[in-house]
């Protein structure tokens, strides 16, 4: 139930209220009043402050800029001396690491340069060494060259008398071929090899079978060789004589051997007892089997087996004297 206000309450309340209004409207005018009064004297404070200290202010301030300037100036200096401190100190490290590696250098190159004095004194000695080998080296070429010239002139003669040999083993057959050429090749061989003259004479040619006198159509062709042997007398005569492999044993040949060598010696005494051949020329000696032609399987092969040569040699003395120089 809403109470019912008599007109002195409602006097009293817009009383209330309006002395409440004047007096919040009078408490904010002091206010305003009072701000704007410390306004104005503090800014005429202010102002006649500036006005007074105006001089002094801007010499402060400049000051304070300078200050400040400075200061900005030292900490760039102070920043630039810390990146230089930095810098220096990665360079002396640099400059330690690289001293060290210098020094350890300096050393490899001290013991080299130890080891090539060493390698120098070494080469030197080599050198002289050299030098001396050298000399005697020279000394061994001109002797050499000398003994090659005396080789050269050794061996130029020495051809000259294979030569000399050489043509007169040739003369030499061929006056032994003129001189048999009245007998037949089933009776004898004229041949040149190793530098003699061989006259094989067969058998039936010489001698009966199993005899060593010598027949007298073997001493006709022994008179033909005598007379050639007559006109060279720096001839070197063999005699040899061979047979088949046909044992032999009689009364008067116990075996091929002295049958062999019964006729080479035959047919040396009739050279030297008949035609006069010297006998210190002469050789004579027996072959037996043992140096065939032929096989000795077939008649054929043994008969060419069985036969005598007379090995003609000229006279090497001068040849062999020449190769003995020295």
């Amino acid at each position: 139930m809403q109470e019912r206000r008599t007109p002195l309450k409602k006097l009293r309340t817009f009383a209330s209220s309006t002395y409440f209004a004047i007096s919040h409207t009078t408490t904010y005018i002091m206010k305003r009043i009072l701000t704007t009064f410390l306004g104005f004297c503090l800014a005429t404070l202010l102002f006649s402050s500036c006005i007074v200290s105006k001089k002094k202010f801007d010499a402060e301030t400049q000051r304070a800029d300078k200050e400040r300037a400075a200061k900005l100036a030292l900490n760039k200096q102070l920043d630039e001396q810390v990146a230089l401190n930095k810098r220096l100190n990665a360079t002396n490290v640099d400059l330690k690491n690289t001293i060290a590696a210098l020094n350890s250098r300096i050393a490899a190159l001290k013991d080299s340069i130890g080891n090539l004095e060493e390698t120098i004194t070494t080469l030197n000695n080599r050198i002289n060494v050299l030098g001396d080998e050298k000399e005697s080296t020279k000394r061994q070429l001109n002797t050499t060259k000398e003994q090659v010239a005396e080789q050269r002139r050794r061996l130029e003669q020495l051809q000259a008398l294979l030569d000399q040999q050489k043509m007169a083993v040739e003369g030499l057959r061929n006056k032994i071929t003129e001189a048999l050429k009245g007998f037949s090749s089933d009776e004898l061989t004229v041949k040149m090899k190793n530098g003699k003259v061989y006259i094989s004479m067969q058998e039936s040619l010489l001698f009966p079978s199993g005899s060593a006198v010598v027949n007298p159509k073997g001493k006709e062709a022994l008179s033909k060789v005598a007379e050639v042997l007559h006109t060279s007398t720096d001839i070197n005569i063999n005699i040899e004589g061979h047979t088949d492999s046909i044992p032999i044993h009689t009364h008067r040949f116990a075996d091929n051997w002295e049958l062999s060598t019964a006729r080479a010696t035959s047919i040396a005494h009739v050279l030297i007892d008949e035609y006069h051949v010297t006998p210190q020329r002469l050789v004579a000696s027996g072959r037996s089997e043992y140096d065939p032609i032929a096989s000795n399987s077939t008649p054929e092969g043994r008969g060419k087996n069985r036969r005598t040569e007379i090995i003609l040699e000229p006279k090497l003395d001068e040849l062999m004297k020449l190769m003995n120089e020295r």
